[in-house]
């Protein structure tokens, strides 16, 4: 699998996800401002991979001769609902101004987020029933992340065991993370993969062909609430309405516990242009008026457990998150 990023010492390499699956493109970033354009114009997406950039991005910026202060403030401002940012980008002001504290520390997030996500696929893949179809949205793999993925990670670990038949893709309009990255991804790990539109999803849930649903998590609220890619929300309210085990797969530095519920998680809100135009050309009448939240909050209510790499945990989800940070020292 290739990496989503890499650092080399002096520069970090960036696969331009852009342009998956046509051309598998790197990009050299010397820069703070290379950093934070990259984050914005979703170069790197996922999560996690955004945090570990952003800490590499601290790096860069303390080796142009930039402040901490000035490096932490451009970055936070490039995507706003996922807290693993603001997570990496803490961590690196509590190491300071130093370049190579800096750097110490960006590769111990990089490495953590590995670990953790190898934990989070053995540790996810117990729940996942024997024999089932399994369903995902959007992209929470290697490229989401420092490798081997969040939610990809417990599908393809399951798989591994013996216990997934095949691996159903949401396309995740509008942007694609789930026709382009997932499925490239489950193809090259010679998972067998079934892509399907975001609208049939009801379709097959209802007639018994999914047996249980695995998705990342951007942020997840005190009491349970996930903020996730646009269209997780109607996901789970299938998933309920059937009785499908629905499994949300994040590490810790996804958690926040200082926002008490997913309502107060302020989802970021996308170009028009990027729901208008594929390939450059519109789909849509130019002049039409267009929405387009990134994320929506799937309520703790509608998921059966979260998979963290410290454990699983189960409903009430506000006293197991709560537990959990405290016994990790967070």
């Amino acid at each position: 699998m290739l990496p989503a990023f890499e650092w080399k010492g002096d520069h970090l390499l960036l696969l331009d996800q852009r342009y998956l699956p046509w051309e598998e493109k790197y990009l050299k970033l010397r820069s703070l401002e290379e950093v934070a354009r990259a984050i914005e114009k979703m170069k790197v997406r996922g999560a996690p991979a955004i945090g570990c950039v952003a800490a590499y991005g601290v790096v860069l910026a303390l080796r142009e001769g930039r402040s901490l202060d000035e490096a932490i403030g451009r970055l936070s401002r490039t995507r706003p609902t996922a807290v693993n940012l603001f997570w990496a980008l803490e961590r690196m002001k509590r190491a300071g101004e130093d370049p190579a504290a800096a750097e110490k520390e960006a590769r111990a997030i990089e490495e953590e987020d590995y670990q953790a996500n190898l934990k989070m696929g053995e540790l996810g893949s117990e729940l996942i029933p024997e024999g089932v179809n399994v369903l995902t949205h959007c992209n929470a793999g290697a490229l989401a992340t420092a490798g081997y993925g969040t939610a990809v990670g417990v599908i393809r670990r399951a798989w591994e065991k013996g216990k997934v038949k095949k691996v159903f893709v949401d396309e995740t309009r509008p942007y694609l993370q789930g026709a382009r990255l997932t499925t490239w991804e489950f193809l090259k790990l010679g998972i067998p993969t079934v892509l399907i539109t975001d609208n049939m999803a009801g379709h097959f849930i209802s007639r018994g062909e999914i047996g249980a649903i695995v998705v990342g998590a951007d942020r997840i609220a005190a009491n349970g609430d996930v903020a996730n890619k646009i269209g997780t929300y109607t996901l789970s309210v299938l998933a309920k309405e059937h009785g499908v085990k629905f499994f949300v797969a994040a590490p810790t530095s996804t958690l926040d516990l200082k926002t008490p519920t997913g309502s107060q998680i302020p989802i970021e809100e996308r170009s028009r242009d990027e729901v208008i135009f594929i390939n450059g050309r519109n789909i849509a009448p130019l002049e039409v008026e267009v929405r387009h939240p990134a994320f929506d909050i799937t309520p703790a209510s509608h998921i059966t457990a979260i998979i963290t790499e410290m454990g699983v945990i189960y409903p009430p989800f506000e006293e197991g998150l709560r537990r959990l940070l405290n016994d990790t020292g967070h």
